[in-house]
């Protein structure tokens, strides 16, 4: 699986490699445009994508808020604003319950966290921000593989410093 967030209407060559190596991408949301998604579902068999609170009227006919599935054993929850482990936004606790994921992914803060919620028994992951929009210094994204109920050989991708293009 290849994990990205916050686009911001970005895409590159090296953004491009990873998604068409990957059996799924994933992405969390602030998209930017469709020409964005359009590329990455070219070149993957499968994009799963949310939309974020940037992204306009095209992409929230497109994709929706949040994305519930299970593959590989796991439940997996993508949402973009989401919050993190003892700071999960109030939308969030109050579908969790409800949805109860293995493995929750969000997007919004350009922050890359990969934390286990002990307390809620789930792999929280946030790939940070591939886009140049934002105050983050890096852009980041994950690549990791599913099975059997397992996330393995989890990687960080580093695309750069944001603004160096």
């Amino acid at each position: 699986m290849f994990l990205l967030s916050d686009t911001h209407s970005y895409i590159d060559t090296a953004i491009s490699r990873y998604a068409s190596t990957a059996d799924e991408v994933w992405h969390a949301g602030d998209i930017g445009s469709v020409e964005v998604t359009d590329t990455l579902a070219a070149l993957s068999p499968q994009l799963r994508a949310v939309y974020g609170n940037i992204d306009d009227t095209s992409l929230r006919l497109r994709f929706p808020l949040d994305q519930v599935f299970e593959i590989e054993g796991l439940k997996v929850w993508i949402t973009h604003i989401g919050g993190y482990p003892g700071r999960y936004s109030k939308r969030v606790k109050d579908l969790w319950p409800e949805i109860r994921p293995n493995l929750f992914i969000c997007g919004h803060s350009h922050i890359l966290k990969v934390i286990k919620d002990t307390k809620k028994q789930c792999l929280h992951l946030n790939p940070g921000a591939v886009g140049h929009h934002g105050f983050h210094q890096m852009r980041t994204a994950l690549l990791f593989e599913l099975s059997e109920g397992t996330v393995r050989n989890l990687e960080i991708i580093e695309f750069g410093k944001r603004g160096m293009l």
